[in-house]
Formats: C-alpha cells, sequence, structure tokens
C-alpha cells in the first residue's frame, strides 16, 4: 500500500501539467484511502468477534453473549417514529395485511362490507364487487354507508353480505366476542370473513389518538372465531419474524427491510394475526 501511494506521489508530481490526469490519480488516491478503512473497520470487527469467541462470547448457533451486542441507533429510550411508520412510508404490518388480502382476491366479490373506507374492498375486489357497503360507528364519516357498533348492530341485516374485509379493527372492541357474533350473522350463508389483528407490536398513538383493548395471538384468535364460526371453515396464520417485530416496534417502514426479511416466518414472533373464515351455508 506504501509503496502504490509513494508511486501516486510520484506520477503527480511528474504530471503537475496535465490537469485531467492529475484529478484522475487524485481519485484513485481517494478511493485507495476508503478501501483501507473499510479493512481496517472489518478488521477491528473481525478482532472484536474473536475476542468475543475467546470469551465464551459467541454461544450456540452463532448468537451473540452477554456484553457483545452492539445496538447503535436503538440504543436509546425513544422509538424512531411513533406512528407505526407512516411518517417513514408503509407501515410493516401492511405489508403483512396486504399479501393476506392479495392471496385471497377471489373470496373479495358480490356485496362487500368494509370498516372506515373501501379501500382494500377497491383495490382487491376490482369488478368482482357489485355493491360495496362501508360501516363506522363514526357517524361523521362521509364514507360510512351503515353507521352502527359492532357489538350490537341490530339494525344491519342478517345474511347480507358475501364478504368482510375487517382489518386491524376488532382490538379495539372490548367485548370482542360479541363483535365476532355480529360479524357472523350478518354474512350470507357461504360468505367469507378476512380479518386481521395486531400481535407483537405499538399498542397506542397520542398522535392517531388510537388505544388497543386486545393484542391477539393465534391461540386467541382462534378460540374466539371458533365460538361462532365451525372449526373446519377457520384458516389462521401469524406472520413475522423477530426482526420484523423490532423494525415495527421502532416505526420503521417497508422499505427500510430487505423483501427476504419480511417474508421469514418465525411462529415464536407473531407480529400480525390473520383469519379467514366461512359462514356455513344454509342448513348447515
Amino acid at each position: 500500500m506504501k509503496r502504490y501511494v509513494d508511486e501516486a506521489r510520484a506520477g503527480l508530481g511528474r504530471l503537475l501539467g496535465d490537469d485531467k490526469q492529475v484529478r484522475h490519480l487524485r481519485e484513485e488516491l481517494a478511493g485507495e484511502r476508503q478501501r483501507v478503512e473499510r479493512l481496517k473497520e472489518q478488521n477491528r470487527r473481525l478482532k472484536g468477534r474473536a475476542r468475543g469467541s475467546a470469551r465464551g462470547g459467541v454461544g450456540r448457533g452463532g448468537h451473540l453473549g452477554v456484553g457483545n451486542v452492539h445496538f447503535g441507533d436503538l440504543r436509546t429510550l425513544e422509538p424512531i417514529s411513533r406512528e407505526f411508520g407512516l411518517d417513514r412510508g408503509r407501515p410493516i404490518d401492511r405489508y403483512y395485511i396486504e399479501n393476506f388480502l392479495a392471496r385471497h382476491a377471489e373470496d373479495i366479490g358480490g356485496r362487500v362490507l368494509e370498516i372506515k373506507d373501501s379501500a382494500y374492498t377497491r383495490k382487491y375486489g376490482g369488478e368482482r364487487v357489485t355493491v360495496s357497503d362501508v360501516l363506522d360507528v363514526d357517524e361523521t364519516n362521509k364514507r360510512a354507508t351503515i353507521v352502527a357498533d359492532l357489538t350490537r348492530a341490530e339494525d344491519v341485516t342478517s345474511d347480507a353480505f358475501d364478504c368482510i374485509i375487517c382489518t386491524q379493527t376488532l382490538h379495539f372492541i372490548y367485548d370482542i366476542g360479541a363483535a365476532f357474533h355480529t360479524l357472523r350473522r350478518i354474512l350470507k350463508p357461504g360468505g367469507i370473513l378476512l380479518a386481521t389483528f395486531p400481535g407483537i407490536g405499538q399498542t397506542s398513538c397520542q398522535k392517531l389518538d388510537e388505544r388497543y383493548c386486545w393484542a391477539l395471538s393465534t391461540l386467541a384468535t382462534r378460540r374466539l372465531c371458533e365460538e361462532v364460526f365451525p372449526e373446519a371453515s377457520v384458516e389462521i396464520e401469524a406472520h413475522g419474524n423477530v426482526l420484523a417485530a423490532v423494525a415495527f416496534l421502532e416505526g420503521l417502514a417497508v422499505r427500510e427491510l430487505r423483501k427476504e426479511e419480511l417474508d421469514h416466518h418465525d411462529p415464536d414472533y407473531e407480529l400480525l394475526i390473520s383469519l379467514r373464515a366461512v359462514k356455513p351455508g344454509d342448513g348447515a
């Protein structure tokens, strides 16, 4: 390396009259210095890992031992974002929600009910949708065609909808069991409920005026759902992993993780729960 630098400097002296060649050599020299700094940093990290290994710092499965974890930007008591990542891009939970709906897009057709707005009905139902309804408890929501509380909703007709899209909604309702009964009642026989629930994640946001009653697991979701839907008609999945969960807790966005990191499934870290349930047909 020293010989290369000396030669470069000598070349600069000989070529002092040629500005273009001088600039070229200076750029080469700057690039070489950057490469040396990167190699020094890699060497420092390797030495640190070697010291940790010698002290028993790296255990079974390659896990770092106590005292060898570097938190970097995450060593702070404040999250990177308190808005679920909305201020940085697409929130990580929506990656799983939208993948779930895309896989079941063929279920979204006929008369479809969605909560608060009809964005997913339009995006995934398209021309299969003949009637689009929006339900909200808030009567000031101008997009709502039905104003009702899912725990009661006596005025909503039974056996009315071919599909109900209910994403990230039921965890706000304390009497979640009553809401499940309403959803089953207002589905047509053979109708399909597509729902999602939070697992690991932030449980409130003052800025967005959101406060959860529940954060669910696959076990809790199954038990609640099977109180009103037959076991054979219920499909429940968990999505996420420890990296995705930490990123979501910090408020990072989808674009800040790689696809393979988001798609990796670890059953011990349930970031999001998805549910597909079918109401039995007539006579079932």
